[in-house]
């Protein structure tokens, strides 16, 4: 006779889990800057006019560099 624990076993996984572990890093690091093993920090999102991104770190208040601070206030004022 089976237990009520080992019959939750035999029914098998209510969902496929398939994640690609090295396509979500890559992802989640596309944005930031390894400053050491371990720690980052957010980079500047700003698309310069070659078309290349900032990468400055970001202030602590913001998502852009300290260059790039007053660049979102033009858009939010129209």
């Amino acid at each position: 006779m089976e237990t009520r624990s080992q019959t939750n076993y035999n029914k098998g996984a209510l969902y496929e889990v398939n994640i690609d572990f090295d396509e979500a890093s890559t992802l989640w690091r596309e944005n930031k800057k390894q400053v050491s093993p371990g720690h980052f920090k957010y980079i500047c999102t700003v698309v310069k006019k070659d078309g290349s991104k900032c990468g400055n770190s970001c202030t602590k208040e913001s998502e852009y560099c300290w260059g790039h601070r007053g660049h979102n206030k033009n858009k939010d004022n129209k």
